[in-house]
């Protein structure tokens, strides 16, 4: 009985096999209310007329051919349909549902022809058990196969997601650069994700951290990329500020913060996609079905909108797309974030290191210098490297180089109070190693009003006193980088070569902030002309380079500088620093002046009150000899003060020196070290209006102390008319 059941199963199917297509129309027809996404998206409504032709053969020739058979061949239709599900989204349960609305609908419309083929109601009875068991036999196995075929497309699909979110953690925030870190998000993000990407930020939100919000809508397009050339889907251009419409979807997703997942329905495009006819039909012509529209923010800050858009793509996004783009933006934002507020931290740091830093070097002729400063191209931001130029007493300058350990705002903070320390310091005349040591109490006193959790201050300064008088220079040194010295070609030949370059036995103190251990001073004399070059380590210290090559290079360019000192500076950074330096650099550049010994006039002052008159006549015929007569009743009073509160209140030996240079300078050196004081003399007191007089009658005066004692000076400025002329030998 079996064989003839089998029999008339194939009769029936043999009979309607002319009707394939009538069979798939009606199934269709049914379809068309139970599933509406078959004909929601354009490519499952094509590929549904083909499975649903495939799915009526494949039947048919299981009744027809091998109604016994216990698997069942699935046609390529079904399989790339559940592909399809699984690329749209669409959960696998609704494709089980059509599955199990078709082949039911299949089944029904089968089992009508057979009373058209037989009156035997045993036969149609038993024809109709067989054709069900086939049928869910058949439906089962293919409903596994298709799903099987759906579950490898959604593995796939979230392994390419993955591999995309691997890809952007990796490739978005490589630099702290703003617009490179928006333009890494396009070029990731078009490689098989989306067809466009733009990037907006809020103009207020380039500006400073902080300051986005969402009222400010004008945004300037930071990014964008297509994968298609020159970028016909938008009308902006990179740079070009613009705001979305009142109420568009846009501006809603920038005030709620939340992101839109767009259709574009039909051929009419929204005005905030195509504000203009003629880029409507761009945009139609392109195909483009689907955008995504993402809020930038980041550490509460609203920064701006990623919009994704596909047309080349036929697959429109769907709400996994959405999530993975959720994912993305809000790494990125992060990443341009952290890029924003370090571009903002450098400026500011970059702004207050130029502006702590001597614009112009105090005019002095004791030296002629030339100097740079070069912020670092790490991402370590801006350090504390710093150089000055001190007039001092006596016709001297004071050369400093430092160096604060760090970088960005603090370090430049640091700087700026170390280098006014050093001005404090250098205005009392103190030796350079004094000087820094009360440096570095300045630095521990630093240490002990900082947190913990801020680091540890530290820094390295090298201090230098250049005295044009005798052509000494005094230095002291802690924890830096020793100078270097020039020696230029002596007249009448000596034993130095020309050019000669010479490292300066210079005792290395320790880094300032450590304390307890003192600086030492050192002292070379300096032929007129030679070139000193202090620099901080930036300018030798590199990973990818040599120390010592480093200082032979420095060597070989300062031994054939030329004359200018700015071209010298040129050369140097040239050399050394080809690129953007890894850390900062600070050079001074000096080279010395010697002065005119007839410039220069020296009384040694006995210990007694007769010796006043004979300075005053001394400094008299000085001042005739230099053409400066009009000076001598001032300078003959400041003297006289001088001189004698050296031998009344000092211990010998005592001296009087006269220095012309731009100024006129009386100095009155003994071997005390009592300083006098400026005080307002009582009415009834007969003294203490000396010094009160010698501050009246001059510009400036002081007290330096030295290993022998101490100095007292007082400076006038030339008349007018100038007189000698005043210079090195």
């Amino acid at each position: 009985m079996g064989t003839d059941v089998d029999a008339f199963l194939g009769r029936m199917a043999r009979h309607l096999r002319p009707q394939v297509k009538t069979l798939a129309d009606l199934l269709l027809r049914r379809l068309n209310g139970e599933a509406p996404e078959l004909w929601e998206d354009a490519d499952i409504s094509a590929l549904t007329l083909d499975e649903t032709v495939q799915h009526v053969s494949a039947f048919l020739d299981l009744l027809e051919t091998r109604p016994g058979a216990s698997a069942s061949v699935v046609p390529p239709a079904a399989l790339d349909m559940g592909r399809l599900y699984a690329r749209r989204g669409i959960p696998v349960s609704r494709l089980l549902r059509v599955y199990r609305l078709g082949h039911l609908s299949l089944l029904e419309r089968v089992q009508t022809e057979a009373p058209r083929l037989t009156d035997d109601w045993l036969m149609i009875h038993l024809a109709t058990m067989r054709l069900v068991a086939i049928g869910f036999d058949y439906v089962d196995r293919s409903s596994e196969e298709v799903v099987a075929a759906y579950q490898e497309e959604r593995d796939h699909l979230l392994r390419r997601r993955l591999a995309l979110t691997d890809r952007a953690s990796k490739r978005i925030g490589t630099t702290l650069d703003v617009t490179r870190t928006a333009e890494e998000l396009t070029e990731v993000c078009t490689e098989d994700f989306a067809d466009l990407v733009t990037v907006d930020l809020f103009e207020s939100a380039l500006d400073e951290p902080g300051t986005g919000s969402p009222e400010a809508l004008t945004q300037r397009r930071v990014a964008q990329r297509s994968v298609l050339d020159d970028c016909p889907e938008s009308l902006l251009r990179r740079g070009e500020a613009h705001s979305y419409p009142d109420g568009s979807e846009p501006v809603r997703a920038l005030a709620t913060g939340r992101s839109v997942l767009h259709h574009v329905a039909g051929a009419r495009m929204p005005a905030w996609m195509a504000p203009s006819e003629s880029h409507g039909r761009v945009l139609r012509a392109l195909g483009l079905h689907s955008v995504l529209l993402v809020p930038l923010h980041a550490r509460g800050d609203a920064l701006g909108l990623v919009q994704f858009a596909r047309h080349r793509t036929s697959a429109p996004f769907d709400d996994d797309d959405l999530l993975l783009a959720q994912e993305i933006v809000s790494r990125a934002a992060v990443s341009i974030d952290n890029a924003r507020r370090y571009t903002h931290e450098r400026s500011t740091a970059l702004a207050l290191q130029r502006t702590l830093l001597p614009r112009h070097t105090a005019e002095q002729p004791a030296v002629e210098t030339a100097s740079r400063y070069l912020p670092a191209g790490s991402r370590a931001g801006v350090g504390g490297d710093w150089y000055d130029v001190i007039p001092l007493s006596g016709a001297r300058v004071a050369l400093v180089v430092g160096d604060v350990v760090g970088r960005g705002l603090r370090a430049a903070a640091t700087m700026g109070r170390l280098r006014t320390a050093v001005r404090a310091f250098a205005d009392i005349d103190l030796t350079p190693d004094e000087l820094l040591t009360h440096l570095d109490d300045v630095v521990i006193r630093m240490q002990r009003e900082e947190s913990p959790d801020e680091g540890e201050t530290s820094a390295t300064c090298l201090y230098a006193i250049y005295d044009p008088v005798s052509r000494v220079c005094s230095l002291a040194c802690a924890g830096h980088v020793p100078p270097t010295v020039v020696v230029p070609p002596t007249p009448g030949g000596t034993t130095r070569a020309p050019g000669t370059v010479e490292l300066p036995e210079v005792p290395i103190g320790p880094p300032l902030g450590l304390g307890g251990l003192p600086f030492e001073t050192t002292e070379f004399e300096l032929p007129e002309g030679s070139l000193l070059a202090l620099h901080t380590d930036g300018l030798i210290t590199d990973r990818t380079r040599d120390v010592d090559l480093a200082l032979t290079v420095l060597h070989d360019v300062l031994a054939s500088a030329p004359e200018s000192l700015e071209e010298t500076c040129d050369r140097l950074l040239a050399s050394l620093l080809p690129g953007r330096p890894a850390d900062d650099v600070a050079l001074l550049v000096a080279r010395t002046h010697a002065l005119d010994p007839d410039h220069v006039a020296t009384m040694d002052l006995p210990s007694d009150p007769a010796a006043v008159s004979g300075a005053r006549r001394f400094a008299s015929d000085v001042l005739e000899a230099w053409g400066l007569e009009e000076l001598s009743f001032t300078t003959e009073l400041v003297v006289s003060e001088l001189v004698t509160n050296a031998i009344r209140y000092g211990r010998s030996p005592a001296r009087l020196r006269l220095i012309l240079q731009s100024t006129l300078i009386c100095e009155v050196s003994d071997a005390s070290s009592t300083s006098p004081h400026l005080r307002r003399a009582r009415i009834s007191d007969e003294g203490g209006r000396g010094l009160l007089l010698v501050a009246q009658l001059t510009e400036r005066w002081g007290t330096r102390h030295s290993r022998e004692g101490k100095v007292i000076w007082a400076e006038q400025a030339l008349p007018a008319h100038g007189g000698p002329a005043v210079g090195g030998t």
